[in-house]
């Protein structure tokens, strides 16, 4: 794997991370004031080589559960109200599985976790093995469909993103506000989609809010898991 070398460089480096097929895609960008020069996306197999990139990342968008609720029927707060912000587009928010559930890997009884959510629960775990308190100075929940709300003027989209209305509907926004973006929507990528593109380069815009310190977390009054991680989504 290619790292990038040279000290004191005159930007700093953010990225988006999500789970996809084959590991996790990483879209990151140079960062330099106000300027923002997105780089080739590509897929990591494994969640804890993130850190071992040089330059480290100074902030990570993460689209996967980092704070975890300990007991069935415990909703999170954040997936509870981002969910009402969303409004049509609510169904994109999962529920988030128990924190002992992600690491045996069985849902506990009374817990209803969608197929998608169930799939992940690998990915989920190698989170959970990597995230300490101090991480989330760095690395932040977020969510593309509230990334996508943000980049429509607070608005939801209207289309499904696997839809070719919707893929086309979430292109013309980003190349609106990301000057340089079809580097990452372009990109060939064996068995990635052009939803996980547009997803990638929708987070990659809320890594940047972040990073300017112009996140808005979900929600407002902090919440803590029993790890002491933040249970939150920041858009």
């Amino acid at each position: 794997m290619a790292h990038r070398s040279g000290p004191q460089l005159p930007y700093s480096v953010i990225a988006s991370v999500l789970p996809c097929p084959g590991g996790w895609l990483v879209c990151s960008a140079k960062l330099h004031a106000a300027t923002l020069a997105p780089e080739d996306p590509r897929v990591l197999p494994e969640f804890a080589l993130i850190f071992e990139e040089r330059p480290q990342f100074s902030t990570i968008a993460l689209a996967a559960p980092i704070g975890y609720p300990d007991e069935v029927g415990n909703a999170r707060t954040a997936d509870l109200d981002a969910r009402r912000l969303l409004g049509r587009r609510a169904i994109t928010v999962r529920s988030t599985p128990v924190r002992s559930t992600v690491e045996s890997g069985i849902p506990l009884e009374g817990e209803h976790l969608d197929a998608i959510t169930l799939m992940r629960l690998p990915k989920f775990k190698e989170v959970v093995a990597e995230m300490l308190p101090y991480r989330q100075r760095t690395v932040y929940e977020a969510h593309p469909e509230l990334s996508f709300h943000v980049i429509n003027g607070d608005a939801p989209l209207k289309w499904s993103k696997r839809r070719e209305e919707g893929i086309q509907e979430r292109r013309v926004l980003l190349e609106k506000r990301i000057p340089g973006i079809r580097r990452v929507l372009d990109a060939e990528i064996e068995r990635i989609q052009p939803w996980h593109l547009n997803d990638a380069a929708a987070m990659l815009w809320t890594a940047r809010r972040i990073f300017a310190k112009a996140g808005i977390r979900i929600p407002t009054d902090p919440e803590w898991d029993s790890e002491g991680l933040r249970k939150e989504i920041v858009r």
